[in-house]
């Protein structure tokens, strides 16, 4: 039987103990800031991203994985005798799976899936792949079974402000005055075909907001799986994390509660201070 590797892109948002612990190889996208072409989770903080697009008023320009970077790292893991399982950003918001799509093209066995998802969403489904590939099933086994999983991942985030995504282009100049004047905080959803869509809308100081927002997608929620949930943030206050993360122990025993920081690919999009919680559904 063939060694399995899991690999996944570096928007999984992954801590370096989780890394490790799961070993899981992340590959960096690129990200460049001015003349400065750096890599995301390697050599780049979204402190650096937010400090050049305050003095700038531009964003960090992001990009996909090359067909190449897929090859390597694919060819790399084959060459040792092992299948490759690599989970993948969402298609809808970067051209990532298409160019490991074609990377894989001509090898054998090696599977890219499409997360439909993006940060520790996509984190979830690597991290389940790992603890498949421990308990014996093959590569083909696991990518089937992740796109199912897939559409039992519930992903969201509150945002402090829609300063970036008006800037990436994913937000009107007008949808993001009006949320400004209203002071009024977006919850972005994932959906299951990997698009972005407006949730709940909420209204208060950031730490009313973060703490409504939680109660508002776990409270009384019996759908939720009591295993791992993700608390995912960009340079949230230590405080309101800690705060964040102990409402969410109260509201269900779950099983492990993994905190994170977002790399500098997502956090260009979502902003400073941008929270969510990430975790499987029982049912779709």
């Amino acid at each position: 039987m063939s060694k399995i590797k899991i690999t996944c892109d570096s928007t999984c948002d992954l801590t370096p103990e989780l890394y490790r612990r799961f070993d899981i190889e992340a590959l960096p996208l690129e990200v460049t800031l001015g003349d400065r072409v750096c890599h995301d989770g390697v050599d780049v903080t979204t402190a650096e991203l937010y400090d050049y697009a305050k003095k700038t008023g531009a964003l960090p320009k992001t990009s996909a994985i090359s067909v190449g970077g897929y090859e390597d790292c694919f060819r790399r893991w084959t060459d040792a005798g092992c299948e490759v399982v690599h989970i993948n950003i969402s298609n809808k918001l970067s051209a990532c799976y298409q160019n490991a799509c074609i990377a894989a093209e001509g090898m054998t066995g090696v599977y890219p899936v499409d997360s439909l998802n993006l940060s520790s969403g996509s984190g979830q489904l690597a991290m389940a792949a790992a603890e498949m590939a421990a308990e014996g099933m093959t590569a083909a086994e696991i990518a089937k079974k992740l796109e199912e999983m897939r559409t039992r991942l519930d992903v969201s985030f509150v945002l402090q402000t829609l300063e970036y995504l008006h800037k990436g282009g994913r937000c009107s100049g007008v949808a993001a005055l009006g949320a400004n004047l209203l002071k009024l905080r977006p919850e972005i959803v994932v959906n299951n075909d990997g698009a972005m869509t407006v949730g709940r809308k909420y209204r208060g100081n950031m730490e009313k907001t973060v703490l409504d927002y939680i109660r508002g997608r776990l409270e009384g929620n019996d759908n939720v799986v009591p295993g791992r949930i993700m608390i995912t943030h960009t340079d949230m206050p230590q405080e309101l994390v800690d705060k964040a993360e102990a409402l969410v122990r109260s509201l269900h025993s779950f099983k492990e509660v993994c905190v994170t920081s977002a790399g500098s690919t997502i956090g260009s999009h979502c902003g400073p201070a941008c929270i969510g919680v990430l975790f499987f559904r029982k049912t779709a």
